[in-house]
């Protein structure tokens, strides 16, 4: 099973992870998340479930996963890629080597995605948020699977994880489990205990009325709009690093009708004022730890402070865990 997409794969690959792993089939994890593949070799294993990366899949020939998904295509790296279309282009390079007796898990509701279940030879699953007669979908309060006449359902009620960007990823890894068979019990038990993985809208503290949540994982403009569309509280929000080459004008509605303050770091920083700086009151600071403060300082009770940059970490920090760390750190300091 490989996974692909701009935002949502570790999630994903982790859950599905889980989900293989409490059946009966002898499942590794590994990839761009966690251990390299070539370790796993000389295993025993039924199944692989692996996060690919765009940059993985640019020289990839023969690589043929027997389920493969593409969550979501959004802009990012575009400080690598040649334009949108090449990034998008590579993306779709998970699919080429699969034949008709593999599956094709595609996102409905990501236009781009699903234009790409016309030239697939693997038999297409889908997911997405309207009620379709074969495939998964979802409402607020439960997902629902359905194939050959058959339904599921999968309560929301006591997940963890939350936001809609969440749902998309239970959706895909309920329809890589059905597609092994996993009963659904074992689907909904993993859901159910599932905590979400590090500096992806990690719940830090609450102090004095205010909710802190490190999403240092949130690199690019695509996951900052899915993180801010979790929150219905007024969000101050720390941003900035690398630009990785997008454009930050997608994240305006979201700024405008969510954040109550930007409070902007590093390298990009004015970059991201010029581009969004009308649409919420906005100050730049010198780095992390000072944007803690001034988000603190800022705050109300009722209001939600979120680091979640949409820009690499590599101006200031080794990778964006590390930056995750450091923002952890300052907030348990306040």
């Amino acid at each position: 099973v490989a996974i692909t997409g701009t935002n949502g794969k570790s999630t994903t690959t982790s859950l599905i992870g889980e989900m293989l792993g409490e059946s009966s089939i002898q499942a590794f994890v590994g990839g761009n998340i966690g251990e390299p593949l070539i370790g796993f070799v000389q295993g025993s294993w039924d199944w692989g479930v692996v996060e690919i990366s765009s940059f993985q899949l640019e020289w990839v020939e023969g690589f043929r996963p027997r389920i493969a998904v593409l969550l979501n295509v959004t802009e990012d790296h575009l400080d690598r890629y040649e334009n949108f279309a090449s990034y998008f282009e590579t993306k779709g390079r998970i699919f080429a080597a699969q034949g008709d007796e593999d599956v094709a898990l595609l996102n409905r509701d990501d236009a781009g995605v699903w234009s790409m279940r016309e030239g697939l030879r693997a038999r297409v699953l889908s997911f997405g948020w309207e009620e379709v007669r074969e495939g998964i979908f979802a409402t607020g309060e439960e997902i629902f699977w359905r194939e050959k006449g058959v339904e599921e359902r999968f309560p929301l009620s006591r997940v963890k994880i939350q936001g809609i960007h969440n749902v998309e990823n239970l959706m895909a890894a309920i329809g890589v489990a059905k597609s092994l068979k996993v009963p659904g019990e074992i689907i909904q038990r993993v859901m159910e205990r599932f905590p979400g993985i590090e500096h992806r809208l990690e719940f830090v503290r609450e102090k004095d009325g205010v909710r802190y949540y490190n999403d240092s994982k949130g690199t690019n403009v695509g996951a900052v709009v899915k993180s801010l569309a979790s929150f219905s509280a007024p969000v101050i929000l720390i941003a900035g690093g690398i630009n990785k080459g997008g454009s930050y004008q997608s994240l305006g509605k979201e700024v405008q009708t969510k954040v109550k303050k930007l409070v902007l770091f590093g390298a990009a920083k004015n970059t991201i004022r010029t581009a969004l700086g009308r649409f919420t009151e906005t100050v730049t600071v010198e780095d992390l730890a000072a944007a803690v403060e001034e988000a603190h300082g800022s705050a109300a009770p009722g209001d939600t402070v979120l680091l979640s940059p949409a820009c690499s970490s590599f101006d200031m920090f080794e990778n964006y865990a590390e930056r995750g760390r450091v923002f952890k750190d300052l907030v348990r300091e306040l």
